[in-house]
């Protein structure tokens, strides 16, 4: 899939139709007032602990992204192992965050929570970036982090709309 592709295919899964919040929230208005508030509670929970896990993976992608300069300009096995560490720490915090969102998309009713986040790095390419250790497989590889970085500050950017959206709800009396 083309870079392209998948920057499109993440920003048609990010944008919702527009009458579906609305009619989320009438659902949740709806609800005896603990309760309401209860949800909205555990879904800003789940909301900040996605959050979390998306900036802690921002974090170790920037890492592994100084690791991949250092080894595009000849640093060897090493920085090849430490970047590689860090691709992997992130990729354990993006699948936290998206276990974490479906519990947002709890409160919000029938909103479809679209997080595509993974870092595509096939084990060849890993292979090939730490035995051939090379700058085209070097490349390749700084060329997948940006992509994951980039699907990790779109979906840190949508959560925190959403959480702004379950405060006001939880707001509304």
């Amino acid at each position: 899939m083309s870079e392209e592709t998948r920057k499109q295919e993440n920003k048609e899964t990010m944008e919702m139709p527009e009458g579906t919040r609305k009619q989320a929230s009438k659902e949740t208005m709806e609800m005896p007032e603990g309760t309401r508030k209860q949800e909205i509670r555990e879904a800003m929970g789940a909301g900040a602990c996605a959050l979390a896990s998306l900036r802690a993976a921002q974090k170790k992608l920037e890492s592994a992204r100084q690791w991949g300069i250092v080894d595009l300009f000849g640093g060897g096995l090493i920085s090849d192992l430490f970047k590689h560490s860090r691709m992997n720490e992130a990729a354990g915090c993006m699948e936290a965050a998206t276990r974490a969102l479906p519990r947002c998309r709890k409160e919000l009713g029938d909103v479809e929570i679209p997080m595509n986040l993974r870092i595509e790095v096939s084990s060849f390419l890993s292979f090939a970036d730490v035995f051939f250790d090379n700058p085209i497989s070097d490349y390749m590889v700084q060329t997948r982090i940006a992509e994951a970085r980039e699907q990790v500050r779109e979906a840190i950017s949508y959560v925190e709309a959403l959480m702004v959206e379950l405060k006001q709800m939880g707001s509304i009396n």
